[in-house]
């Protein structure tokens, strides 16, 4: 095996995926040759609305659907294989547990379940209950759990057996943005001990955080992959001024490719071509008081929302 393979955690060849509905037996292309690969100790961001392809694409990782054409390899591996799977923490987008066991016995049985022994097993579940924050919890059943503590009990029995890649199906689902930082803090905390990560999700902030590879999935095609750095270019996309309006002055807004008003308060932005000064002395004139003014770049929900518009438009037309 080369280097460059060895260092290949998760490889995805040309990946389709035709689904019948259920009446009409209409064929319905969830997966249209998707392909990506993931590097060994990278957290990997999968991106896409709903309905684009996410779960459909983990799913197969996992081998829970069978493609219908294309091939998955974890590890070298080709998926289905216990191989692989015995070497992967998985976390589904809506998980679902038997209400009567303590977040103590789920983990146990998922210890079970791969073979771990008991001494090793009441070890790893102690740790790993605090690691999620789920401390206080321990005596209760899941039944009483918030969806946030019970998606903090998913986190914990993906990570039970002590996995080399972990598998997360929209991890920050149902948490707050404290719980959805110690999910970030708990993926770049895997990556320091050699982890790979591989997390779908539609919030972007958390992937702009943290991931070291993107691939932003629409209509079940792939439109771009890349690290952080390739895809947004952090070109110049304009000039964002903020100002407060005495009066509500319509000519402010002409010339703007964005606007957004809250209150008194004005934010604009204007695109390269248009005289800033010019506009600012417009809003001096209005009476209006200049609160900031600041280079508007390109980010990552800009591409993103870029690429799903021409995802829609190329399936319209």
């Amino acid at each position: 095996m080369t280097d460059a393979v060895a260092d290949i955690a998760i490889a995805v060849r040309d990946l389709t995926k035709t689904f019948r509905t259920p009446f009409r037996r209409r064929k319905v292309e969830a997966l249209r040759g998707v392909t990506f690969t993931v590097q060994r100790g990278h957290i990997f961001g999968f991106v896409g609305p709903n309905g684009a392809g996410k779960t459909t694409t983990i799913r197969t990782l996992m081998g829970l659907i069978k493609p219908t054409s294309g091939s998955v390899s974890i590890l070298g591996e080709a998926v289905p294989s216990r191989a692989a799977r015995t070497r992967v923490g998985f976390l589904p987008e809506a998980p679902y547990f038997y209400d009567y066991l303590t977040v103590g016995e789920l983990l146990d049985l998922a210890g079970r379940l791969f073979g771990i022994a008991h001494d090793v097993r009441k070890k790893r579940a102690d740790e790993l209950i605090t690691r999620v924050g789920l401390d206080r919890a321990r005596t209760q059943s899941l039944k009483k759990f918030s969806k946030g503590m019970l998606q903090r009990a998913g986190l914990a029995q993906a990570l039970m057996n002590d996995p080399e890649i972990v598998v997360l199906d929209e991890p920050m689902s149902g948490l707050d943005p404290i719980g959805r930082k110690e999910v970030r803090d708990l993926m770049l905390e895997l990556r320091e001990h050699g982890k790979t990560v591989f997390f779908s999700t539609h919030i972007l902030s958390d992937v702009e955080a943290i991931t070291d590879d993107i691939a932003i999935i629409a209509r079940g095609q792939l439109q771009a992959q890349g690290t952080p750095a390739e895809l947004v270019k952090r070109t110049l996309q304009g000039t964002e001024i903020s100002v407060r309006l005495e009066n509500d002055v319509e000519e402010l807004v002409a010339n703007t490719t964005r606007t957004l008003r809250v209150g008194d308060t004005l934010t604009v932005v204007l695109a390269n071509d248009v005289d800033v000064d010019a506009w600012i002395d417009r809003a001096h004139g209005a009476g209006a008081k200049i609160i900031s003014v600041s280079p508007r770049h390109e980010t990552l929900e800009d591409l993103f929302l870029r690429e799903v518009a021409s995802a829609d438009a190329r399936a319209a037309s």
